[in-house]
């Protein structure tokens, strides 16, 4: 605390220098004329503990992927004893949730039922934080989880190079002639699955939803137009400019175009990068999908260099850990 006094790396990516800093002091390295692009999901409650109609038995239902109609594709457990026809009750009787079918890929399909007019004020009042396994503690202030932007509820988990930023730190950024304009990709689970597969190309990655809204699609356009950097924070914004720049590929010569959409697009070294000029993350898990990314747009030795350099001086890891800044 505060958020911003976190550690920063800054890699050059065309030499792989680095140097050593904190995140209040990332305005040092911006230029008047860049924009940031931020994903402004909320993440939602979405870990409920209740039991099963009749046997009275404990169950856990983290929420994955909206179906519509108050359907949800979850992970239930005790898994196997959550079964198609079970009524599961949550909150003192507030949600019940009837198991519809069980998932190709062993997730459950249920369907909500309550009283009012929508399931999120439900889950803000009886659910709980999804953190990651290795939190082990509860959080005392639920809202450290959310960036200080967050406002679109959807998301399973922090898009979290976010958590950074403070309130002071972005009218900082934005005094000195940068902008800053706003994405949303609700984050699944599947963005932090590890990838158990010899050839990464088999990888399946889930879909998450995103939303480009017109005024960003301007701020980007205004950005590359004037030669402008369009810096992404987080992998899930850079998934997000990545999937719009390669649907939209034919016709970027004329501008990005707002679009919506559902996304599965994996990014590894490779994969080449049309939006996005530099990335701000954290630090990643092994075999994961995000490391990929961060290889993918680094080069591999550059990261490999990176990520032993940040042992060696013990930078901290993963969600609420520190930062990177690649340019």
């Amino acid at each position: 605390e505060p958020r911003d006094h976190s550690r920063l790396l800054v890699m050059d990516r065309d030499t792989g220098r680095l140097t050593d800093s904190v995140f209040y002091e990332l305005p040092r390295f911006l230029r008047p004329g860049d924009c940031l692009i931020v994903n402004d999901s909320r993440v939602m409650p979405a870990r409920l503990y209740g039991r099963r109609k009749g046997s009275g038995g404990v169950v856990e239902l983290l929420l994955l992927t909206p179906k519509g109609g108050d359907r949800w594709e979850v992970l239930a457990g005790p898994g196997r004893k959550a079964r198609p026809g079970d009524i599961l009750m949550f909150g003192d009787g507030l949600l019940e949730a009837q198991v519809l079918e069980i998932t190709e890929g062993g997730n459950r399909l249920v369907q909500f039922a309550y009283q009012g007019e929508s399931l999120y004020p439900i889950l803000e009042q009886i659910g709980e934080m999804p953190l990651p396994p290795y939190i082990t503690k509860k959080l005392a202030q639920p809202e450290r989880y959310q960036t200080v932007y967050a406002r679109e509820v959807g998301s399973a988990a922090a898009p979290t190079a976010g958590l950074h930023f403070t309130p002071e730190l972005m009218d900082r950024i934005r005094a000195m002639g940068v902008d800053i304009g706003f994405i949303t990709l609700h984050v699944g689970l599947g963005t932090f699955r590890p990838v158990k597969v010899e050839n990464i190309e088999e990888h399946k990655m889930h879909a998450e939803h995103y939303e480009l809204k017109p005024e960003t699609a301007d701020l980007i356009n205004r950005t590359r137009s004037r030669g402008g950097r369009v810096i992404a924070v987080g992998t899930t914004s850079c998934r997000t400019l990545e999937s719009i720049g390669q649907t939209q590929k034919d016709t970027l010569t004329e501008g990005v175009r707002p679009a919506e959409g559902w996304t599965d697009i994996f990014l590894y070294p490779g994969c080449e990068f049309t939006l996005t000029d530099g990335l701000i993350t954290n630090f990643h898990l092994p075999e994961s999908t995000l490391i990929m990314l961060v290889c993918a747009f680094a080069g591999y030795d550059h990261t490999m260099a990176a990520y032993a350099h940040a042992v060696k001086e013990r930078y901290r890891f993963f969600s609420f850990g520190d930062a990177m800044f690649i340019h």
